[in-house]
């Protein structure tokens, strides 16, 4: 399968661990309500926020644990890292949904 980008061959491009794991993280940011705005620009202006579905978070953030568990000792420095800064987010981005969904 050719690396290039769709459109051009009609093919995806290849998907690696890294690409997989960021996949699995933004569905999750999108379950808390969080996506990228159209223009990007800043973090803050660069982002919009719409009512959260938490079910759907909390199964790509468990997703995200299950990927962290059986791949443990198998990932490069790099993608353990990656995998492990996801998790954090996405669980401190879970708890603050879950606070305003309480409130």
């Amino acid at each position: 399968m050719s690396t290039q980008k769709q459109g051009q061959s009609g093919e995806f491009p290849r998907i690696d661990f890294t690409t997989f794991i960021l996949s699995i993280s933004s569905a999750a940011f999108m379950g808390l309500g969080i996506r990228e705005s159209a223009g990007g620009g800043s973090a803050e202006q660069g982002v919009a926020i719409s009512p959260p579905d938490l079910e759907l978070a909390r199964q790509n953030i468990d997703l995200l644990e299950l990927m962290l568990e059986k791949t443990r000792g198998n990932l490069s420095k790099e993608e353990a890292q990656l995998l492990e800064q996801l998790l954090f987010e996405t669980r401190m981005h879970f708890v603050e949904a879950l606070r305003r969904a309480k409130g």
